[in-house]
């Protein structure tokens, strides 16, 4: 029988599978549903900084001053009122998920600011969430704002809360870096227990008729997977800090080569929307299968097996594999 277990927060779960934060887990139901699958934790919906800006009516006042004068800016800012289950409804949804199951439950929050971060990650804990992830979404568009205020901006944001809080933090960061093993490194030293590659920003369409910004979801594809797969494995063994691979995860497959990249989880959502929660024992039987079939022991004897650190060309990583890349694909067969 093959080990499956795996640390991840310093918290040991029974497999890799991980659920992210997505509105599925906003049902008990479901949440009862993933455990029952397979699920060896899950993430939680994430708080977002406007809902906790707005339960205080600040930012609601300053996000609607002149929105009158201009009908179309109307829809540029959405009612966050309305979204999720609200700050205190949050809270209570962590209780009772921690009731309900008994696999670990990671809070979430979203924002890119200060805000009040600290205070709801003290309430997040108090709650009961065994980790907290902070899902720091932050594009910069000033042209004054330097790669290195968007770095300090993220350090400074895990360093207070890792201070005011004691269970582990997890920190969900985009591959938009100038040197993301620098600021891997600098998150690590700032506390972040894990590091979870990558966000995915989210780019909304124009309605040119209604004059509308217009939502534009579209779910992960297993090819997203490839930049994730490359960054982990880059990344192994130069930080102290746990990874997991979150985006373009659907298959045993996927999980398997996220192990062997040196990541401690595989977090799914997207393919858990498209074939239902029962996906997860599916992946998860095929994930053993697989290892029995190439006589693994353990999910640790495979992780960071095909790391930069542990292959035998670590050139396939940089830039000397690029021309192999692009010479790869042949012409030939492909005319029009």
């Amino acid at each position: 029988m093959v080990e499956l277990t795996t640390k991840y927060l310093g918290l040991t779960l029974k497999n890799p599978l991980v659920v992210s934060a997505s509105p599925l887990s906003e049902d008990i139901g479901n949440i009862r549903r993933m455990e029952d699958s397979g699920a060896a934790a899950i993430v939680l919906p994430s708080l977002f900084e406007e809902q906790i800006h707005v339960e205080s009516n600040t930012l609601d006042r300053f996000l609607w001053q002149g929105t009158e004068s201009f009908a179309e800016s109307l829809t540029y800012i959405p009612d966050m009122t309305g979204y999720n289950l609200g700050p205190d409804g949050y809270l209570e949804h962590l209780r009772r998920a921690k009731q309900a199951v008994k696999v670990p439950i990671i809070g979430s929050l979203n924002g890119s600011s200060m805000g009040g971060w600290v205070d709801y990650a003290k309430k997040i804990e108090e709650a009961g969430a065994d980790a907290l992830e902070l899902n720091i979404y932050f594009i910069p568009t000033d042209a004054e704002t330097s790669g290195s205020q968007v770095e300090q901006l993220y350090v400074d944001l895990v360093s207070r809360v890792k201070a005011s809080i004691h269970i582990p933090v997890a920190v969900k960061i985009g591959p938009y870096f100038s040197s993301l093993p620098n600021t891997a490194r600098r998150l690590d030293q700032a506390g972040a227990a894990a590091l979870v590659l990558f966000n995915r920003f989210y780019q909304p369409d124009f309605d040119m008729e209604n004059l509308e910004v217009v939502p534009n979801l579209i779910l992960s594809t297993q090819h997203e997977l490839l930049l994730r797969l490359n960054w982990v494995a880059v990344l192994y063994g130069k930080i102290q800090a746990d990874m997991a691979i979150t985006g373009g995860v659907h298959t045993a497959e996927d999980v398997l080569k996220s192990m062997m990249a040196g990541a401690r989880a595989a977090m799914m959502t997207s393919a858990l929307l498209k074939n239902g929660i029962g996906h997860l024992a599916t992946v998860l039987t095929d994930v053993m299968k697989w290892m029995e079939d190439h006589e693994y022991e353990s999910i640790h004897q495979m992780q960071g097996s095909m790391s930069q650190r542990a292959v035998a060309d670590p050139s396939a990583f940089q830039r000397a594999n690029y021309v192999k890349v692009l010479s790869s694909y042949s012409l030939k067969g492909n005319a029009a």
